[in-house]
This record gives C-alpha cells, sequence and structure tokens, in this order.
C-alpha cells in the first residue's frame, strides 16, 4: 500500500492489533446466527510524511452505513464544548444572519443546533442516514453526501460558501484525504475560517491510547501532518489550540492558501516544537507502541481473571469504540464480561461487534449491582463517574485499562 496523502510505499510499522469486526458494526440478536466480517486492523507510519495510517481492507461506506449508531448528543461534555466553540467562533468571526456555517460529519447536529439558534444559517452534511435524520428531527437541512472536491463545488454553485466550516473528528475517518482538504479550500469564501478539531497523535502515543485505532480511523494525526497535507491542498494553517477532549486533540484553524487573509499565529509553531522535541519526525517515536498495547491486553486479562476467581463481578460501561477495539485485542467474552452499559437507545438490545457482549440499559446495572465497573470510554471517566455516583451505595469501583490499568 501507499501512503494516502504522498504516494510513498508504506514500509514501517506502527500498531498490528491483528483483526477485528468494525468497531461500530453492533449486532441484532438475529445477527448473532451469522457469520460476522473481521478485517486485518493493521496501522503503518510513513516516513516520508509521517503520517500514520490503517491499512485499508474495506470501502468507507461498509463502514459508515444507515444504521450508524455514534450518537454526539449522548455526551454532555461534548455538547457543552460544541456550545462554547459556537459562541467562540461567533465572537471572532462575527458570524451573523449573513453568514455561513457548513459542518461536515453534523452527526445528529449535536453543534449546528446551538448555530441554528443563534440565528446565523448553516447546512450540515452527514453521510450516515441514521444521524442525519436526528439532525433533521432539530429542523437543521442536511445534505446526506460524503464530502470532497465534488459537493463541494455543488455547494458552491448553489450559493453556500462558507465563512466557517467546523470538521469534528472527522478528518481521520476519510479514505481519500486530499479530496476532502480540498473540498474545504474551495467552499471558503475568502476570508473563510476552517475548523477542524482530532486527537493529536503525540497524546496517542505517550498515553498508551492505542484502542482508538479502528477501521474508521483511517489516519492518525500529528500537527506536522497536517500542515502538511493542508498546504497540498490549498489551505494554511493560522492557529492550533490543544484542548482535552477525546484524550487530548487539536482544534486547528485554517484560511485559504490563496488569500492568506490571517496572520498566523504563535500556537502553530509552539506545537510544531514540541512535536520535534518528542521525535516525531523519526522512526523511534513510533516503535514502542505494539509492546505497550500488548501489556494493556494482559493487564486486563489477569484483572477480569483476578475478579472471577474472587467472585467478584465485573460490568462495563460505555459500548464506545474504542471499547470494541481493547474488547477484540484482548479475546474477552461475556464469560469474563458479560455485559457493557450504554445510554445511546440506539445501542441497547444490540451486542458489541466480535465480543458479542450484550448492551444493556443503566437501569440494568443499578439493578444488578456489579462490584467493579470497566469504564470503556476512558476519554468520559469524570463525566460517567459523575452520572453514576448511585454506586457508592454499594461499594462499587471503577476501572479503566488506558493507558494502564488503574482501580479508581
Amino acid at each position: 500500500m501507499k501512503c494516502r496523502h504522498c504516494g510513498q510505499a508504506l514500509t514501517q510499522p506502527f500498531l498490528d492489533l491483528g483483526s477485528a469486526p468494525p468497531s461500530n458494526a453492533y449486532l441484532t440478536a438475529e445477527a448473532l446466527h451469522q457469520p460476522e466480517v473481521w478485517l486485518p486492523l493493521t496501522l503503518m507510519v510513513c516516513d516520508t510524511c509521517w503520517l500514520v495510517q490503517t491499512l485499508d481492507f474495506t470501502g468507507r461506506e461498509n463502514l459508515f452505513d444507515a444504521d450508524y449508531a455514534y450518537f454526539s448528543s449522548c455526551s454532555s461534555s461534548w455538547l457543552r464544548h460544541a456550545e462554547q466553540f459556537v459562541t467562540a467562533m461567533r465572537a471572532q468571526l462575527a458570524l451573523d444572519s449573513n453568514s455561513m456555517v457548513v459542518e461536515v460529519a453534523a452527526n445528529d447536529g449535536y453543534l449546528l443546533q446551538y448555530v441554528q439558534a443563534a440565528g446565523i444559517p448553516c447546512l450540515g452534511v452527514e453521510p450516515t442516514h441514521s444521524t442525519a435524520n436526528a439532525a433533521r428531527a432539530k429542523g437543521i437541512p442536511v445534505v446526506e453526501r460524503f464530502f470532497g472536491r465534488e459537493l463541494a463545488a455543488e455547494l458552491l454553485a448553489q450559493g453556500k460558501s462558507a465563512d466557517l466550516t467546523v470538521a469534528n473528528n472527522v478528518l481521520a475517518h476519510v479514505p481519500d484525504i486530499n479530496d476532502f482538504v480540498a473540498g474545504f479550500a474551495l467552499l471558503l469564501k475568502p476570508s473563510g475560517v476552517a475548523s477542524f478539531e482530532f486527537p493529536h497523535l503525540l497524546n496517542m502515543v505517550q498515553q498508551n491510547q492505542f484502542d482508538t485505532a479502528y477501521h474508521e480511523h483511517y489516519s492518525y494525526l500529528s500537527l506536522h501532518a497536517v500542515q502538511t497535507i493542508f498546504e497540498h491542498n490549498g489551505l494554511q494553517i493560522i492557529d492550533v489550540q490543544e484542548w482535552p477532549t477525546h484524550g487530548g486533540s487539536l482544534r486547528v484553524l485554517a484560511q485559504r492558501l490563496d488569500v492568506k487573509a490571517r496572520p498566523v499565529q504563535p500556537g502553530v509553531g509552539d506545537i510544531l516544537a514540541k512535536e520535534r522535541n518528542a521525535g516525531m519526525n523519526a522512526l523511534p517515536f513510533y516503535r514502542d507502541v505494539q509492546s505497550r498495547a500488548e501489556q494493556a491486553k494482559f493487564d486486563l486479562l489477569q484483572f477480569l481473571l483476578d475478579c472471577q476467581s474472587q467472585d467478584l463481578r465485573v460490568a462495563a460501561y460505555g459500548a464506545a469504540a474504542k471499547g470494541n477495539t481493547l474488547l477484540n485485542f484482548s479475546g474477552i467474552r461475556p464469560d469474563l464480561l458479560p455485559y457493557v452499559v450504554d445510554i445511546n437507545p440506539h445501542k441497547q438490545g444490540k451486542f458489541l461487534p466480535g465480543s458479542r457482549i450484550p448492551i444493556v440499559s443503566l437501569a440494568h446495572l443499578l439493578a444488578d449491582k456489579p462490584d467493579r465497573i470497566l469504564i470503556l470510554p476512558w476519554n468520559l471517566q469524570e463525566e460517567i463517574m459523575h452520572d453514576l455516583a448511585a454506586v457508592k451505595e454499594w461499594n462499587a469501583r471503577f476501572v479503566v485499562a488506558i493507558p494502564q490499568l488503574h482501580l479508581l
């Protein structure tokens, strides 16, 4: 395979998690009697542009289908993050009723609902039917398509050039990253700004966040790699901020490279220097990810076996994609982890892909009163522990497996 950005041959391994089903391919009870599609989950690093990426074995249409079950509005902390972003950008860009905001990967309208409430015209682009319908139910107009140059040109012809484009946690999800980024350069007004948020590869490596690897994440992004990709496709980065979301993310603001309407802020150079100092532009930085992932797997298995020998009942919380990566890499099944709780009604009554662990409601956990609760979406640890404060009544304890096993 060749690098999805620069086209150089990929020869340097980064992470091999064996094989797994797509992490968001939740199973119905009927599907338990059918075979599952398992795909190799192997990541490589390009030693030319330093883009970390999956080896691809299936098309995006098979990963982001009509029954896609990730709904952004299920996280209260993420909703607050989105609302704060809209407030900040309204002030920074002086957005009003004459502006246009376009969000790519608008999901269920978690962010555009705040744009709409402010009286700012907006449009969502969302290829998954389930979440697009949820956004439409909020009154948000949605184009149900994958984004790239072709759709950007169509929107431009319809007079929908953007003062602000938003792309949160989607840059990693696109197989043709050049076409995707070039679409934003085309859609922006000359004075427009494009905002992208994505998990920072630096944190993935340093904090052993290997479970954020799954087939839907085609790319794993450093600022260095993103800057290279953007400049190749007509965008210039003008500012970068670090955020704690999703285990540590970057928010990158960019403008059209052919206009350069705004000055570049010092934060860009600061983060690039931070990456250089960490060694991200050299192969040794990428070489011990595999061994640390394997140690986390062994520790989790030992924990579950110890709980079983001590008659301690364990449940999991959060049927998240990262949890599916962890459980399938570890070979965990219902005999060690009988169920996982999720507040998303679209997941309840289904089963995790691969492990086939049943997904239940919070009421099930409150009635069962397990002794230990494994938090799978560790990035929402504080939110989950706050929402489940009632488990203190029976002295249950929380546990996380990433970056290393820790009983809370």
